[in-house]
């Protein structure tokens, strides 16, 4: 399961405090008018550990918020969400103690008040939690297991009642029926609540990246520009523009099938060439892109093209076929034109078209001369 999606999952599991309260209130309540009626002290103390479990679940919620801002390693998110079940485990337990202890008593009233607080939660985990499985089934059976017992053993008991071992049998059989309805629900919706993000997370990465080479395409290159710009210096930026000598003919002499072959090879060949920090993407057709950010010293982006140049035109086989094929470069530097993406790639396109003219396997820098001419184009 790709992280990011994994991450959409865990956050569904703090997303929402109301219930968690709102729940927390009723049973709260519920214990506590039960342990004043009966004076009894399992009644009392649910009604005392009720609430700090609800305030325990509320701060490991806010806790998580305010960490989430930041970037959490997948680690880090297992452990959050080890410390979310830990609550909601403490918290089914309790409603299942609440109702053993209320089947001890012939109170057919505080029975259906008790009984109905498992369908609450039953119902609630499987619609906010069924998202991370585990946590949902086990909470849901922590709360029905313990009360279907309990509703079994007070059948058991005599009574005067007319019906009141088959009734109560019944309910037993009921509140274990919708506990195994509910969790074929758990799966559906886990099922359904994956599919639908993991979906969603391909199609974010198709908007984003070349389908062909697997690159970043322009929407990501102006994303990665745009997240790394408040922190860069212009001086230290530059934009290499790439394009390919001889791919054409490729496509002319052995199909598009063996260009599509040799991009995706030459993508591969940019990515080991450029720095861990850099973003090679490429725009279309034969056209690549580098951003180079944190140079030292402008030297730095004439090195970086020439190693392109030199790696982009060694013989490639695709096919079986040895294919050459050779690199043209146009290098603007941001510390001549500013960090402006689109003013970036125009001068650079422009130094490009220059080196394209003198040869094969050429690079040029984009001069003031080059901004000239696109100021020169704007204004007419």
């Amino acid at each position: 399961m790709p992280e990011a999606v994994y991450r959409k999952l865990v956050d569904t599991l703090f997303s929402m405090r109301f219930p968690i309260v709102a729940m927390g209130v009723v049973c709260a309540g519920v214990a506590a008018l039960l342990a004043a009626k009966w004076r009894d002290p399992v009644f009392t103390a649910v009604a005392i550990l009720i609430p700090l479990v609800t305030l325990g679940r509320l701060l490991v919620m806010n806790a998580y918020q305010s960490h989430a801002e930041g970037a959490i390693t997948r680690h880090e998110l297992r452990r959050w969400e080890r410390r979310y079940a830990v609550g909601s485990y403490a918290f089914a337990g309790l409603i299942a103690v609440l109702n053993m202890r209320a089947l001890t008593f012939h109170d057919p009233l505080m029975h259906l008040i008790t009984v109905s607080i498992v369908f609450g939660f039953g119902a609630g985990v499987v619609s906010r939690i069924s998202a991370r499985p585990v946590i949902c089934v086990i909470s849901l059976l922590m709360a029905t297991v313990p009360t279907v017992a309990a509703l079994a053993w007070h059948a058991s008991l005599p009574n005067a009642i007319a019906l009141h071992t088959q009734l109560f049998a019944t309910e037993a059989m009921l509140v274990g029926l919708i506990a195994i309805l509910s969790l074929n629900t758990v799966h559906h919706l886990h099922c359904s609540a994956v599919l639908h993000l993991v979906t969603q997370h391909d199609l974010a990465l198709l908007a984003k990246f070349d389908a062909l080479t697997g690159l970043p395409n322009r929407l990501m290159l102006r994303e990665r520009f745009q997240d790394s710009v408040s922190a860069l210096q212009s001086d230290g930026v530059a934009l290499h523009y790439v394009d390919l000598d001889g791919f054409k003919s490729v496509n002319d002499l052995h199909g598009h099938p063996a260009g599509d072959a040799l991009l995706r090879e030459v993508a591969r060949r940019m990515e080991k060439t450029v720095r861990a920090g850099d973003t090679v993407a490429r725009l279309g057709g034969d056209e690549f892109v580098v951003l180079q950010t944190d140079l030292g010293h402008p030297d730095e982006a004439q090195m970086l093209a020439r190693r392109l140049i030199r790696d982009l035109s060694a013989p490639y086989l695709i096919d079986g076929k040895s294919v050459l094929v050779a690199a043209s470069i146009g290098i603007a530097m941001a510390a001549d034109f500013g960090l402006d993406l689109e003013r970036l790639l125009s001068c650079a396109d422009c130094a490009l078209y220059r080196s394209k003219s003198r040869g094969k396997g050429q690079f040029n820098f984009a001069t003031s001369a080059d901004f000239g001419k696109l100021s020169s184009a704007a204004a007419a």
